[in-house]
């Protein structure tokens, strides 16, 4: 079985590489500038809710309509846990497995398979892919 050699790219991969590391870093600079700017209107946005949430209070209001908009104060609840001992068996004990999310955590299985290669779990799926990384030359 023969493999036929393609030709030389026309663009050396050092040219390539420098363009890669150039918008690389466009887009870093770009992305850095978003999420300032996004911070301060987020903060702007932060002040303005708590008026609104003073004003839905001193009212007892859950809904505010305005020329501009309705505004709306609901609860929004986040549960966590600092033991998960018991709550794994408080889980089994109700069979209440749908609390939990259904994802498995990447680096954690990858760990786990390379330490016991002949474990894999029946219905798991596996995608391999090649990356690219593009480290910047000493001095540039």
């Amino acid at each position: 079985m023969n493999e036929e050699v393609q030709a030389e790219p026309s663009v050396s991969v050092d040219k390539l590489a420098e363009a890669y590391i150039k918008i690389r870093d466009a887009k870093d600079m770009l992305t850095g500038k978003y999420k300032a700017e996004c911070a301060e209107m987020d903060a702007q946005m932060d002040v303005l809710e708590g008026a609104m949430l003073d004003t839905c209070k001193q009212l007892n209001a859950d809904s505010i309509r305005t020329q501009h908009g309705t505004v709306i104060r609901s609860i929004k609840s986040k549960y966590w846990t600092g033991d998960w001992d018991s709550m794994y068996q408080f889980i089994r004990e109700h069979d209440a497995f749908g609390l939990l999310e259904k994802r498995l955590h990447q680096t954690n299985m990858k760990e786990f398979l390379s330490e016991n290669p002949d474990s894999f779990p029946m219905g798991m799926n596996v995608e391999n892919s090649y990356t690219i990384v593009v480290r910047r030359a000493k001095g540039n």
